[in-house]
């Protein structure tokens, strides 16, 4: 019996994070293929259906992924340790959204967007920890899906 679209993009969804939550990094096409024995067609066309359903972001040129929110597939200047595993959020929101989603302590590794001075966060049971700063959002969250990767 041949496995519904909607199943398929199920499953892929949850490979891709059940890796990126293992790994730190986000599969390719390739990957997820040969992981869940799906002919790379079928996969490329669930990974297109999730991205238009705003659940991944794919890179423009190679429509591999790039985002999994909170995951990036890229480095970026918010790195996260927690868990034993290093991650890059693709924003504070997301850097912060790792630990929360992974329900253990971390800290986050970034800058200053003002002066480019080093910052720590620390998450610690669940909640920040004191630091100074403030989290500036240019854009309000409504708006960030008209160009998510770079607002």
């Amino acid at each position: 019996m041949q496995e519904a679209e909607e199943d398929r993009d199920v499953r892929i969804r949850a490979a891709v994070y059940d890796t990126a939550i293992a790994t730190g990094s986000l599969p390719s096409a390739d990957q997820l293929a040969a992981q869940l024995g799906i002919p790379l067609a079928e996969v490329r066309a669930s990974i297109e259906r999730l991205a238009s359903g705003r659940v991944l972001v794919l890179q423009p040129s190679s429509r591999e992924i790039l985002m999994a929110n909170p995951f990036s597939a890229v480095p970026t200047p918010f790195a996260v340790r927690a868990g034993g595993q290093i991650y890059f959020g693709n924003c504070i929101w997301d850097a912060l959204g790792i630990p929360a989603m992974l329900k253990a302590d971390g800290q986050i590794a970034t800058s200053c967007g003002c002066c480019g001075e080093a910052m720590t966060l620390e998450i610690v049971d669940q909640r920040l920890e004191p630091a100074s700063g403030v989290v500036h959002f240019a854009i309000p969250a409504k708006q960030w899906w008209n160009d998510i990767v770079y607002n």
